[in-house]
């Protein structure tokens, strides 16, 4: 017998789940986020409860907002469960359910004039983005934010009644400007290098487009911290609703499912006040660059790395790929002799410790990570995990053996079959075109490197174009399998 997740029902939930330990009617809003995903609800939601156990600064609530249809599912799920989650965090020696209760609320997503109205409250004083990768309108090829995108252009030319999240802030910013309010802070918890300086981009830069006396006055007054966020979080599905159910007798439409680990590196520029998440364990850095190099080159690009070996392999969780000897060792010879020799000293951190920290966490057979999840977007995430390693490495004159394999791996798995003959099902914005430049690239490599927009000057590379064409014409003729022991062996070369 469960017990359907509600306020009402804590006191009953209570004796198998750790439950809030603050009445949620004494919270007030003080976060707009949008983009309330299971990344979002598993980080800084928990921060958030952690804090508000505390006793502290519980007028930092989190009211939620979407702007995709999906959205409304997901609002309509939290809506009928008080907005409550039950995050369940699991190690190799330890599993732990609680309920977070840090959001108060969730907007409609299309409601326009709400959404509006509560950016420009006064009590919002910070706004918060987890909206993928894919999300800021950056342009693979140059890390620029691309102004010509048609969404942009949509919003630029209809200030007033906005469809994208940017468009959103920039509406709610305006409100505040026009009535004296100071700005929020705009706070990005996404996996990119710089997120808060990408952020600042397509905020000013889609302003700029319509009104640049706005664009400069939000790049004198708004606030845009860099972070870096950490904790491995798989998608919700029947499994994790059934595992709440049974083990926990909870039920939950929408929990959510993570490691024990997480962290949070965070600069601390937040001029209308921020809550004290220091409390709780978060970083505040002068600089986080160095960390959001180490967590997104070794840990993101070490995902990207095992993503399409093991799909090609029909492998379906990521802790068994860890478990296959070549997938292992393939990591291990890539991060330690190409990925990390190019990132840069950060404080009191052993990169090599921290390698072996992320080998532990990706083997960790408890949390249920897929492989799917992993090789989904890789048209947003090679650009951001993969290929900035590979360009630093060409830049000092270094080989690049291993990441060039990594690049024909993404190619072959966009041939669209395994090494067994099973359909891939593609989950990428851009597959349609992935697909047919990989089908073409199996007579001319160069065609997948002709994807200018995602390989920008790697591509250019002699040394990179002849390590990938060996590399897929080695995936080709003799497999997987084979392919990775040559590279394991040292022979793989041209």
């Amino acid at each position: 017998m469960t017990t359907k997740l509600s306020l009402a029902t804590l006191d009953a939930i209570e004796a198998k789940a750790g439950v809030p330990g603050y009445d949620r009617h004494d919270l007030k809003a003080g976060i707009v986020h949008f983009g309330v995903g299971n990344f979002h609800r598993a980080h800084q939601a928990v921060y958030l409860d952690d804090l508000f156990n505390l006793g502290r600064d519980r007028d930092w609530a989190i009211i939620g907002a979407g702007i995709l249809p999906s959205d409304e599912v997901i609002r309509a799920k939290l809506e009928a469960q008080d907005f409550l989650t039950t995050v369940v965090e699991q190690d190799n020696n330890r599993t732990a359910a609680r309920v977070t209760g840090a959001m108060i609320a969730y907007l409609k997503p299309g409601d326009t004039p709400a959404i509006v109205a509560q950016l420009a409250s006064p009590f919002i004083r910070i706004v918060s983005l987890t909206i993928t990768e894919g999300g800021y309108f950056i342009d693979p090829a140059s890390g620029a934010f691309n102004p010509e995108h048609p969404a942009i252009v949509e919003d630029a030319g209809n200030p007033s009644s906005p469809k994208t999240v940017f468009g959103l802030i920039l509406a709610g910013l305006a409100g505040r400007r026009a009535k004296g309010i100071p700005p929020f802070t705009v706070m990005s918890c996404d996996n990119i290098p710089g997120n808060g300086e990408v952020t600042h981009a397509a905020i000013s830069g889609l302003a700029r487009l319509s009104d640049p006396v706005f664009a400069d006055w939000i790049d004198a007054n708004v606030a845009f911290p860099n972070g870096m966020v950490d904790r491995i979080t798989p998608a919700t599905g029947a499994r994790e609703i059934g595992i709440v159910a049974s083990d926990y007798g909870i039920d939950d439409a929408w929990p959510v499912f993570c490691e024990e680990f997480k962290q949070w590196v965070l600069e601390d520029d937040f001029p209308q006040g921020r809550p004290a998440l220091e409390e709780v364990g978060v970083q505040f850095v002068s600089d986080v660059a160095p960390y959001e190099h180490m967590k997104i080159r070794i840990l993101n690009g070490g995902h990207a790395a095992i993503a399409y070996p093991a799909a090609l392999l029909d492998i379906h969780f990521v802790h068994e790929a860890m478990e296959e000897p070549l997938i292992r060792a393939f990591l291990a010879k890539l991060e330690h002799e190409e990925i990390i020799p190019v990132i840069p000293p950060v404080p009191d951190t052993d990169l090599k410790d921290y390698y072996s920290l992320i080998e532990k966490r990706f083997s960790n057979p408890k949390i249920g990570d897929t492989i799917a999840r992993l090789a989904q977007d890789g048209s947003n995430r090679q650009p951001k995990f993969i290929l900035p390693s590979t360009a630093d490495r060409l830049g000092r004159g270094e080989d690049v053996v291993g990441l060039s394999l990594v690049s024909a791996l993404w190619c072959r798995y966009f041939v669209g079959k395994s090494d067994s003959g099973k359909d891939i099902v593609f989950n990428d914005a851009n597959a349609d075109r992935l697909h047919a430049a990989a089908l073409a690239a199996k007579d001319e490599p160069a065609a997948f490197l002709a994807l200018s927009d995602i390989f920008g000057d790697v591509a250019q590379s002699d040394l990179f174009r002849r390590r990938f064409a060996h590399a897929l014409k080695t995936l080709s003729e003799k497999g997987t399998r084979a392919t990775l022991q040559f590279y394991l062996d040292g022979e793989l070369g041209e």
